[in-house]
């Protein structure tokens, strides 16, 4: 599974109320997402508990462990180091093309 569909599906798990609103989040299908949170569950990421006092049987709430809250400060670690170096490139790129616009401009 891709790193940033983990750490996107860890940072929404516990404030989505059902998988159906987690999937639209997510962009995909319900069946997906229950195959996703499947995963993360046999992962030791997430647990999955029903609402003991809910009329709908079918409400779950999503826990992250304590190892998926570790996953998830480590993903977002490489998340950022990843867009720090992404916004480095295109500042070089930019300046770059300044300066050859600035060249080009004074000849």
């Amino acid at each position: 599974m891709q790193p940033e569909l983990i750490l996107q599906t860890l940072r929404l798990v516990t404030t989505e109320p059902n998988q159906r609103t987690l999937a639209q989040k997510l962009g995909f299908s319900v069946g997906k997402t229950n195959y996703i949170l499947k995963a993360l569950v046999a992962k030791g990421l997430i647990n999955i508990d029903r609402f003991a006092q809910s009329e709908n049987k079918l409400n779950y709430r999503y826990a992250l462990t304590t190892q998926g809250i570790n996953k998830r400060i480590s993903l977002t670690g490489c998340f950022i180091k990843r867009k720090q170096q992404e916004y480095l490139q295109l500042s070089d790129e930019l300046a770059a093309m300044k300066s050859t616009r600035e060249d080009r401009s004074n000849s």
